[in-house]
């Protein structure tokens, strides 16, 4: 029994998988919060580990901050209240009395890590200051919320530096930018790595970088962020995080944040691996990554067993995540099990695997058997937890890929609307245009110019014939 292919119907399928593979409950009776299942928590915390790993390599700091902000904290920064404050969710009592001053749960927490870095950064050797968290966000979402994708509560890491100076600022930046590129390659997930607009900055950011992804259905997903903030949080007006420079003069430090979305990466592993036969996990992201299934015959059971416990014995100790089936189902009860729980390698082991010193084994990525003698099994999967990889990633990037077009006209993208996901246009940068876009082009969004290339224009605006100034990619978006 398979799902339904999940290009025909993708908000189906993707129901579907979270059901079937136990990944996430949306019962909890409380909108737009779900509850994560252990099946997709392991998946959690490897993203996690990835991101942490990768920021402590780079000197960032661990750290925990409350989970409220007091308003006042909140109103310090105009822009930053104006983008939020219709979103938090708000504290009025405690213990049965008002409280002095309302609490917001945290919808990101400049507000709560800025003051503190006043109180830390005295002088130019306290810096450059880097910490992280990883915690879940919370906002009070007023779209249709969608598990992983579109919640009111989510989980994602925040990175928070300060730095002496503009430059060392913007290498941050720039090291934020790689940090997730190398993540996203040991996810196999392809990417558009973009500029934001102006209009289209994170709330208080001077600049604003960000990761797209394309989902089945065609819409961009967003899944990290990092903005340069420069001084917008550490005037005198706002934190007025100084520091003394080595010449003593006081000085504001300019300061950078960094958000990647794990719940929202989480969902990327599922929905461009996935198939209609489940979840397809590279090994890196899998709770199991080798399952042995013993095909039991009458009177060979025990050899049988035999077998199938020292190939699962002898891939533990080679350290990869491997387990042993021995429960009484159906080998194909079985098989579809692991298969919709993305289990990269299955070894299958009966009687003709043990009479001819073999095993067969089942790549989930490719659908596809082998036989691999019993001496090379564990060469073999280590060679394949590299090649897994490879081909995930190839097959999504060309997809990726396959799904950008260039368009030079406003009429174009009307006669291609229906079939379009990603559209590469030359773009004049005024809001005016991008906001008629949206409307017009039903939800379709200047998601800003790329940053890993390039792109030189000239000529018109396809939009409005105005003068185009760069090239930018639309799409319509989570």
């Amino acid at each position: 029994m398979s799902l339904q292919n999940k290009s025909d119907n993708f908000s189906e399928w993707f129901d579907r998988v979270l059901q079937k593979a136990e990944l996430v409950d949306i019962r909890y009776n409380v909108k737009g919060f779900i509850v994560y299942r252990p099946n997709i928590m392991f998946i959690v915390r490897r993203v996690y580990e990835i991101f942490e790993e990768l920021l402590m390599k780079k000197n960032h700091k661990p750290a925990l901050f409350p989970l409220v902000i007091p308003i006042s904290n909140f109103r310090k920064e105009s822009q930053h209240i104006k983008g939020f404050e219709e979103e938090v969710f708000k504290i009025s009592e405690a213990g049965g009395e008002k409280l002095e001053e309302a609490l917001f749960l945290r919808p990101t927490s400049e507000t709560a890590i800025y003051p503190m870095f006043a109180l830390w950064i005295r002088s130019y050797k306290d810096l450059p200051m880097r910490i992280f968290q990883s915690v879940a966000v919370y906002r009070h979402e007023t779209k249709a919320t969608r598990p992983l994708l579109r919640g009111r509560e989510f989980l994602w890491i925040e990175s928070h530096c300060a730095f002496v100076d503009e430059g060392e600022a913007r290498k941050q930046v720039e090291e934020d930018l790689e940090i997730t590129k190398k993540t996203f390659r040991e996810l196999g997930l392809p990417f558009l790595m973009v500029e934001r607009e102006p209009y289209d900055r994170f709330h208080g950011a001077v600049d604003s970088y960000a990761f797209d992804t394309l989902l089945p259905d065609g819409r961009a997903l967003q899944v990290a962020t990092t903005h340069y903030l420069g001084q917008s949080f550490s005037n005198l007006n706002v934190f007025d995080i100084k520091f003394t420079d080595k010449d003593g003069s006081k000085k504001n430090v300019h300061q950078t944040c960094f958000g990647p979305g794990v719940s929202r990466i989480v969902a990327a592993i599922i929905s461009i691996h996935g198939d209609e036969y489940g979840l397809v996990l590279p090994f890196d992201a899998a709770p199991t990554q080798v399952v042995t299934i013993p095909i039991l015959k009458s009177g060979k059971e025990d050899t049988i067993m035999e077998k199938s416990r020292i190939i699962t014995q002898n891939l533990s100790k080679a350290g990869f995540r491997s387990i042993l089936d021995d429960s009484e189902k159906r080998p194909g009860e079985k098989y579809y099990k692991w298969e919709m729980l993305g289990v990269p390698i299955r070894i299958e082991i009966g009687e003709e695997e043990v009479d001819g010193d073999f095993v067969t084994l089942f790549r989930r990525d490719l659908r596809a058997r082998e036989r691999v003698k019993d001496g090379k099994v564990v060469k073999r999967v280590s060679e394949l937890k590299t090649l897994v990889l490879e081909e995930l990633g190839r097959r999504a990037w060309e997809i990726f890929n396959s799904s950008i077009i260039s368009i030079n006209s406003k009429e174009e993208l009307f006669k291609n609307k229906e079939n379009v996901k990603i559209v590469r246009v030359p773009f004049c940068g005024r809001k005016e245009c991008a906001d008629e876009i949206k409307a017009e082009i039903e939800g379709m969004e200047v998601r800003g110019k790329r940053m890993d290339i390039e792109e030189k224009t000239s000529g018109k605006c396809f939009w409005c014939g105005r003068e185009a100034v760069r090239i930018v990619y639309l799409a319509k978006a989570y």
